[in-house]
């Protein structure tokens, strides 16, 4: 058995310990990141980040590669993209997006803007808003 490390049962003990450490940590992370209010994430060029909640009422304007704005609306628990720079304007054709929606996100690629809803309906709080 010349090169070979003996397992022994402690080493099997620490490795499924840690296994099942890993595993619950993913799931923690992930249930805190989909529970709680609907949020809506906007990216724009450089990851300048916005968060919302789906229920504010709220304008954004996002500056883009194209140098103008791709306006975002969020009201009435949805999401949309009102306007962008782009010729194809197929943002703005994906219409309305909400915590339900099977398609969770609108991307304008030209522009370099992202937005999508994450979270559920299921809980309460309140966040106005935030910049990342």
């Amino acid at each position: 058995m010349k090169g070979k490390l003996p397992v022994r049962l402690p080493d099997v003990v620490i490795i499924l310990l840690f296994a099942g450490l890993t595993a619950f940590s993913a799931y923690a992370f992930h249930m805190a990141r989909v529970s709680g209010v609907p949020m809506v994430t906007i990216q724009g060029p450089n990851n300048r980040t916005w968060v919302f909640a789906l229920d504010s009422e709220e304008t954004v304007r996002v500056r883009g590669i194209l140098g103008d704005d791709t306006v975002i609306m969020i009201s009435g628990g949805e999401v949309w993209a009102e306007s962008s720079p782009c010729d194809n304007q197929v943002c703005v054709g994906m219409g309305r997006i909400n915590a339900t929606s099977w398609w969770p996100w609108v991307a304008c690629i030209p522009n370099n803007v992202f937005f999508m809803v994450e979270g559920s309906r299921d809980a309460g709080g309140h966040v106005d808003g935030a910049v990342r």
